[in-house]
């Protein structure tokens, strides 16, 4: 293998695993925040503990919507020295990290000889077409043109910097703004990893396959196989148990040792 080939496939997986990291990031600090409104809809009890100690719960939730939209900023701004073009102008100019010859060393790893399952496996390895990357780059495009257009002041006005300091300069930032569209945003960067991921590792084709992105959904009828499902529902299932489990605790009360 050349020198180059190996370098690209090193560099891919570098930053594909930077990606997975911002992503993952984000979504847990967004859907920590959406589990923790959701419980407290539902949950008088859980109403009643984030009212008591609300400063508390207030700046714990401040610093989840800070995280989300800073990880939105590290993923989607040009500026940002690991953004998802790095790793899409990887995948559309350095094609052969896919092919199945390079799959196969990879497979085979240090391994003198290729293992005895590996020629068949490659068989039904898939190698990217022009048409998959295009309709990649596409939903990526989609996805960055929302975030320039809705988010990125918000992260550079309000969060990164102090520059919306009145209500009506929020309000102004965050009128275009939507809970729904930044759930979609979020599950799309988890589902564009994980058509990566295995496209580089296991020869599969790069499809977005579908993932919940309904808080509400996930919180009203959680999944049966965490924890093999994305991070944005093993996420809100952690936050829900962590509160539930402080709510009964705070309502149960103490009991007494008696005295001899």
């Amino acid at each position: 293998m050349a020198p180059s080939a190996a370098l690209s496939e090193d560099v891919f997986a570098r930053e594909l695993e930077l990606f997975r990291v911002d992503a993952e990031k984000g979504a847990q600090f967004f859907y920590s925040y959406l589990a923790v409104h959701e419980l407290a809809k539902r949950q008088r009890r859980v109403f009643r503990l984030l009212d008591q100690d609300a400063l508390f719960w207030n700046t714990l939730l401040g610093g989840a919507q800070t995280g989300a939209i800073m990880a939105l900023g590290r993923i989607f701004d040009h500026k940002s020295p690991h953004n998802i073009n790095v790793v899409m102008r990887i995948v559309s100019e350095r094609r052969s990290i896919f092919s199945k010859a390079a799959l196969g060393r990879r497979k085979q790893g240090l391994d003198p000889a290729p293992p005895s399952w590996l020629k068949q496996y490659l068989r039904s390895a898939y190698e990217p077409t022009d048409a998959d990357i295009r309709r990649l780059a596409d939903r990526v495009k989609k996805y960055r043109h929302i975030y320039e257009n809705k988010y990125r002041e918000v992260r550079h006005q309000l969060y990164a910097h102090n520059v919306a300091a009145t209500p009506a300069d929020i309000d102004a930032l965050l009128k275009s703004t939507s809970i729904r569209e930044m759930q979609r945003l979020f599950t799309f960067l988890l589902q564009l990893y994980e058509a990566l991921r295995e496209l580089f590792i296991n020869g599969r084709k790069p499809v977005l396959r579908p993932i919940r992105y309904s808080a509400q959904r996930i919180s009203r009828r959680p999944s049966r196989t965490i924890p093999g499902d994305s991070v944005h529902e093993r996420i809100s299932m952690h936050a829900e148990r962590a509160l539930l489990g402080i709510a009964k605790k705070r309502n149960t009360p103490s009991r007494r040792l008696r005295t001899p």
